[in-house]
């Protein structure tokens, strides 16, 4: 997200009128779309570690702790992604730009 929305903005931003936070939302749309993308990915790495889908019903997966589970998964993962999307900031230095 980080890299992308740099990439924006150095680039897009000597054509148009572009701020730092719409290149930021724009990185975050490619963050997100390539986040959709792998997701796939993701769920076949954690069976092959052996790590299973439960074997619920519709009945169980329609319970306010199955629900309340499930919201906080997405919100772990998509935390831990955004962390994770930040990384590149350790390896940018506010020399390249002063130049």
């Amino acid at each position: 997200m980080i890299s992308a929305g740099e990439y924006i903005e150095s680039s897009l931003g000597h054509f148009i009128t572009l701020s730092t936070m719409a290149a930021a939302g724009f990185g975050n749309t490619i963050s997100d779309i390539i986040g959709i993308t792998t997701a796939s990915y993701v769920e076949d790495i954690c069976q092959m570690l052996g790590l299973k889908q439960p074997r619920i019903t519709a009945a169980q997966f329609e319970l306010k702790s199955s629900r309340r589970a499930s919201s906080w998964g997405r919100i772990i993962g998509i935390t831990l992604g955004c962390l994770i999307g930040m990384c590149p900031l350790w390896f940018i230095s506010d020399e390249d730009k002063k130049e």
